[in-house]
């Protein structure tokens, strides 16, 4: 891994997308003394540069927020509002950037968020996360894990098939046509290393080798992790794990993945260990963009570092 130009902000709970060569990603929040601040601004890099530009703002503010690219164009769905009410106001927004603006789109069904969100052609995929359990909708424990799996087609929102298991903060990436989803948490049973890949032809699910448990921490690598594809494989890395009575710790390690073999080995560790951090891929090379430094909040990073897999 190797240092790149930072976020122009700090922040955790963000996700990335590629538009025409560029990264995009956007919001976020950080924990601040005064309390929770959520991000509304939205940034793209240049990987040829290695320079950040400013993009239009979100329409409001938004931490975990869906990046995602389909059809061509860029995309904003979901994530948690901070209101009057709460910090974690679960939404149905969605935003299509054009002509240099943010345009309301087709909204979800209904509220969901720390979700991953993939773009397969024309079509926008929403799988796992969390919803609100009731009426309730304002706080963190207001909301259930769902295995809720929705897509966008010409602009509506249809079902597919559900994940195969609820939960929250788990990562994604395209490979072979497929949408492969690692990683993730539940409240009540922690972390999990499990990888089920989508194949959206058949729409069915399969169960593949999940990701080893952490050599350095002793604990099972999952919940806030980042991924992407390169070369063939997932790169998956980052990542928190919490531990009874409070604390926990973050990952640094990265873990690749080969399809053909069903196997993720070791890779090379972050500088930086993160969670909460966003992923993409260009050119081969993969990017793990800002997060938090400690489990939980407190200690958001607009740190950007590139992997390069040697020959």
């Amino acid at each position: 891994w190797t240092t790149r130009a930072s976020l122009p902000w700090i922040a955790q709970e963000i996700y990335a997308a590629v538009l025409d060569g560029r990264i995009v990603t956007a919001g976020g929040l950080v924990q601040r003394r005064d309390g929770l601040h959520v991000e509304d601004r939205v940034a793209a890099y240049d990987p040829a540069t290695d320079a950040w530009s400013e993009l239009p703002r979100l329409p409001e503010a938004r931490h975990h927020p869906m990046v995602v690219v389909a059809g061509g164009r860029l995309n904003i769905v979901g994530g948690y509002a901070r209101t009057g009410a709460g910090d974690w106001v679960n939404t149905t927004t969605a935003w299509t950037l054009e002509d240099g603006g943010w345009v309301e789109a087709a909204g979800l069904p209904s509220p969901q968020a720390e979700a991953v969100g993939t773009g397969l052609g024309d079509r926008l995929h929403l799988i796992t996360g969390r919803t609100p359990a009731g009426a309730a909708n304002a706080n963190w424990n207001e909301q259930d894990d769902t295995d809720r799996h929705l897509v966008r087609i010409d602009g509506r929102w249809e079902t597919a098939r559900p994940a195969p298991t609820a939960r929250n903060s788990a990562a994604a990436a395209v490979l072979d046509g497929a949408i492969w989803v690692a990683g993730g948490r539940t409240v009540s049973g922690g972390g999990t290393g499990r990888l089920d890949r989508y194949d959206p032809a058949a729409d069915r699910w399969d169960a593949l080798a999940p990701i080893p448990r952490s050599y350095a921490q002793n604990n099972q690598v999952g919940g806030g992790l980042a991924m992407a594809e390169a070369g063939g494989r997932l790169v998956a890395f980052g990542g928190e794990w919490f531990a009874r009575g409070g604390g926990g710790g973050v990952f640094a390690e990265t873990w690749l993945y080969d399809p053909a073999r069903d196997l993720w080995e070791a890779g090379p560790a972050m500088k930086t260990p993160r969670h909460g951090l966003a992923a993409a891929s260009v050119d081969g090379a993969v990017y793990a963009i800002a997060g938090g430094s400690v489990v939980s909040g407190g200690a958001a990073t607009g740190v950007v570092e590139r992997l390069v897999r040697s020959a």
